[in-house]
């Protein structure tokens, strides 16, 4: 349940970033002094060839790592059941420190001086359309797979009546053990589509959310092997047919 720590910093740090480079883009002002020098730092020159069909695009994934946020952040309060899970100390800074670093990420996509005081022409690409789609049917399955889970412990009425895990059915269940695993994926390479699908730097999230999902995956995926004796031997582990 802690988890939920994760997506308050998220919500309220990448909403944060989200408000600079929209006041940025649209307004012509300059990014803080700070962010600046964040840039500087990680080695973002702020002389780069403006391209504002680029800016657009990084705005758009950070608009969708917010909304990504905000989603997770309302099934953890008002969705989820969870259980008497404990988290390492370890991996709970590091999440924290995960979801400030790749906001930040996406903002060292453009660079410091945005268009040096000229408002951004927007200019839509096929890639953005994909990127969105994608990102959409990925996120409602995401979230009717994370509400099939809820309501194992839940009765009809809503009300929670257990805390022990159970096998699950419906939707992408039916092909792989943990399908919202699989939606969180879809979820960042949706990010990288809308990117322009050549950024390099995205692509290296994708792959740190590839294997981190996968693992998570695979560690479950044994657990119901090993609990339920009549569970479905079809199904895969993470992604379907794999």
């Amino acid at each position: 349940r802690w988890f939920t720590h994760f997506y308050v910093v998220s919500v309220l740090w990448n909403g944060f970033l989200l408000i600079c480079l929209f006041r940025a883009e649209f307004l012509g002002e300059s990014l803080p002094s700070w962010i600046q020098y964040m840039h500087h730092a990680l080695g973002r020159d702020s002389q780069s060839k403006d391209m504002g069909n680029e800016h657009f695009s990084a705005l758009l994934v950070l608009l969708l790592l917010w909304l990504h946020s905000c989603r997770r952040l309302a099934e953890c309060l008002w969705t989820s059941v969870f259980s008497s899970g404990v988290i390492h100390i370890v991996q709970y800074c590091f999440g924290l420190g995960y979801y400030i670093a790749v906001g930040s990420t996406v903002l060292c996509q453009v660079p410091t001086n945005i268009k040096n005081g000229k408002k951004l022409s927007v200019q839509i690409c096929w890639y953005h359309i994909i990127g969105v789609m994608m990102y959409i049917w990925a996120s409602l399955h995401q979230h009717r797979c994370l509400a099939i889970l809820a309501n194992l412990r839940k009765s009809r009425s809503g009300e929670v009546v257990s805390l022990s895990h159970s096998v699950p059915f419906g939707d992408w269940f039916e092909s792989v053990s943990c399908p919202h695993y699989f939606a969180e994926l879809l979820i960042y390479v949706s990010m990288a589509i809308t990117l322009g699908i050549h950024n390099v730097t995205w692509w290296c999230v994708v792959m740190y959310v590839l294997f981190n999902q996968a693992l998570a995956a695979v560690l479950c995926h044994d657990f119901y092997q090993k609990n339920f004796s009549s569970y479905p031997k079809h199904r895969k582990a993470f992604i379907p047919l794999v």
